[in-house]
């Protein structure tokens, strides 16, 4: 099968069934691949008081995982930062934090003699499990750990993000809707928040450098029908950069929330979110965005704030096309009759 042929297969393959290993197209030159992240703490292990130094850190590391976990990280996909009140800490608490994307999964795709004899049907279940499989090994390998850096010892933890975890998110949001009704009927989770995405992603070419609604409700359709959809500055994602040495600059990113008409929506959509991050084509770009569920009823507050929906986008583009097309036709009225009556004059005047 050539490259294009693979490329059209993967996708008109149902969401429900994409592998967590397969990367999926989503329109105006987006696209969704498959990557883990994990949450790095690091300890003292020593009563040393020697200052932390990142970068040694971060060397040391990286070879760990190239050379005893086989993982191909590239020096980017590793980040370390020092604590920034290392003077106020107490003994137990960390001493830097880390963030680790991995993000070369196509070894999991490789088919032993006895899974080529399985039916394709059976690919997305199995990807799943080896997939699921492969993450526990790496977080438990990881956990614990102790690096040595010129005798100053220290020990790491290693978590998996609530956002990075569609099983543990199912289980949150099915126990927090459990016995909870609404005029006789029970309620599900609708609602997904998509947040740390580039504006100038979603906003119209050449128009704006910020999030259209009309370009936000297209890409997020190939998800299932939209009830409801709203777009705004990512402030929290400011407030983090502030926390983090200003990495992330404020008003860059948006932040998205989409209300699925139907609930199977909903889960495709959080289910492919997950895990995964967003590529612009001809950008190298990978933006490692923040996916959840909305618990907080955005769209059911009783008292919402004014927000620019995207039926009013729409409507307001479509006024502005038929005003345009008015005044054109009157202006071409105009020099129509403008033409008539100076050609009356000039025969007049001869």
């Amino acid at each position: 099968m050539s490259s294009s042929a693979a490329a059209a297969a993967r996708r008109r393959r149902p969401l429900h069934s994409l592998p967590p290993t397969e990367t999926l197209e989503i329109g105006s030159g987006l696209s969704l691949s498959p990557r883990l992240k994990l949450l790095l703490t690091f300890f003292r292990a020593d009563p040393a008081v020697k200052p932390v130094d990142e970068w040694k850190l971060r060397l040391s590391l990286l070879d760990f995982l190239r050379s005893s976990l086989s993982l191909s990280v590239p020096d980017d996909d590793l980040l370390i930062r020092k604590r920034s009140d290392l003077h106020k800490r107490k003994r137990n608490d960390p001493v830097a934090f880390g963030t680790l994307y991995v993000r070369e999964l196509g070894f999991l795709k490789s088919k032993t003699t006895r899974d080529k004899d399985r039916d394709e049907e059976d690919d997305e279940e199995l990807l799943c499990r080896k997939f699921l499989d492969w993450r526990s090994s790496v977080v438990d390998r990881l956990a614990g750990i102790k690096l040595n850096l010129e005798g100053v010892k220290f020990e790491m933890s290693v978590e998996i993000p609530p956002s990075e975890d569609f099983e543990k998110m199912e289980e949150s949001w099915k126990k927090f809707y459990s016995g909870n009704y609404a005029s006789g009927a029970a309620r599900r989770a609708d609602t997904i928040i998509v947040q740390g995405v580039p504006s100038r992603w979603f906003a119209e070419p050449r128009v704006s450098s910020k999030a259209s609604m009309l370009v936000t409700h297209t890409i997020f359709s190939v998800f299932g029908k939209i009830r409801n959809l709203n777009v705004a500055g990512d402030d929290d994602l400011g407030k983090k950069a502030e926390d983090a040495d200003g990495e992330i600059v404020s008003g860059l990113n948006c932040k998205v929330w989409v209300q699925f008409e139907h609930y199977s929506d909903f889960y495709n959509a959080m289910k492919v979110l997950c895990g995964r991050s967003m590529q612009k084509e001809g950008s190298r770009l990978k933006v490692d965005y923040e996916v959840t569920w909305d618990r907080d009823g955005f769209f059911r507050s009783v008292h919402p704030k004014p927000t620019h929906s995207y039926g009013q986008e729409r409507g307001a583009s479509m006024m502005m096309a038929g005003h345009i097309r008015n005044e054109t036709i009157r202006h071409q009225s105009q020099n129509t009759r403008f033409d008539s009556d100076g050609a009356r004059s000039r025969r007049f005047r001869e």
